[in-house]
């Protein structure tokens, strides 16, 4: 339930078109929901702006069927990371306007378009191989509301072409860059820009990569100054801060 919707509720108290037993009905599941394996943090919208995004890993497809169904009747955008087809499918079910993003493996439920955001966020992957990671990011951009450029394959192998986007680089109020292997990506991009650059460190690459540890601290230690980082192959954690960013 978003700000707007408990004031609705409290003005239709006060004017006597909603009992008070209606009311206390509507309020019901907040701050949150009980369902036994799990508790649904409703209120998450009122605190921090948009609503609790559930991570579909180690869930089984019926706990995140079930705790998605909690979520809908509350209207607002619902976004499930790192979940596969078989529950995208049983969703469409419940909201056919459920969308699944194979190659992020992130299903996205979008009721309300409304722009969040001040500006554009610009995603950028080194490669390809990179794109499930930067991919979740731009989902999850898209669904908090955020208006998003995405550029993809132009990594430090090939540096003319990152260079050749310049403008498009320089036109963005936040940037996210998803990199492995050295992770060198997002030292370039912080040193052609004068705005944020949120990176993420994947865990592509050959045996000395470490699963993504070598990127890490290689983006740890960027001398660019305007970067920070998350975790090891986290596009959703990249894309909230990126959209908090860009709300202010």
């Amino acid at each position: 339930m978003t700000p707007e919707e408990i004031k609705s509720v409290l003005e239709a108290y006060r004017t006597g078109r909603l009992s008070m037993d209606d009311a206390v009905e509507r309020f019901r599941t907040l701050p949150f929901e009980d369902l036994d394996f799990a508790n649904v943090d409703h209120h998450r919208v009122v605190r921090q702006g948009y609503p609790e995004v559930v991570f579909g890993a180690g869930k089984t497809d019926d706990e995140v069927v079930e705790i998605v169904r909690a979520m809908l009747p509350h209207e607002h955008n619902v976004l499930v990371t790192r979940t596969n087809p078989i529950v995208a499918e049983r969703l469409r079910e419940l909201e056919p306007q459920a969308r699944f993003h194979e190659r992020s493996r992130a299903l996205a439920i979008i009721r309300d378009r409304t722009v969040q955001g001040r500006g554009t966020v610009m995603v950028v992957s080194a490669g390809t191989s990179d794109l499930p990671v930067a991919e979740e990011a731009v989902v999850t951009l898209e669904t908090m509301g955020h208006t998003v450029d995405s550029l993809y394959d132009v990594g430090v192998a090939g540096l003319h072409r990152l260079l050749d986007r310049g403008e498009r680089l320089r036109k963005a109020r936040v940037l996210v860059v998803v990199a492995g292997m050295e992770g060198a990506l997002p030292s370039v991009v912080g040193g052609l820009v004068a705005v944020p650059v949120v990176a993420v460190p994947t865990s592509v690459g050959y045996g000395a990569s470490f699963g993504g540890v070598a990127a890490l601290l290689g983006m740890l230690n960027s001398c660019a100054s305007n970067v920070a980082v998350v975790n090891i192959d986290n596009g959703f954690g990249a894309g909230v801060v990126a959209g908090l960013i860009n709300r202010l």
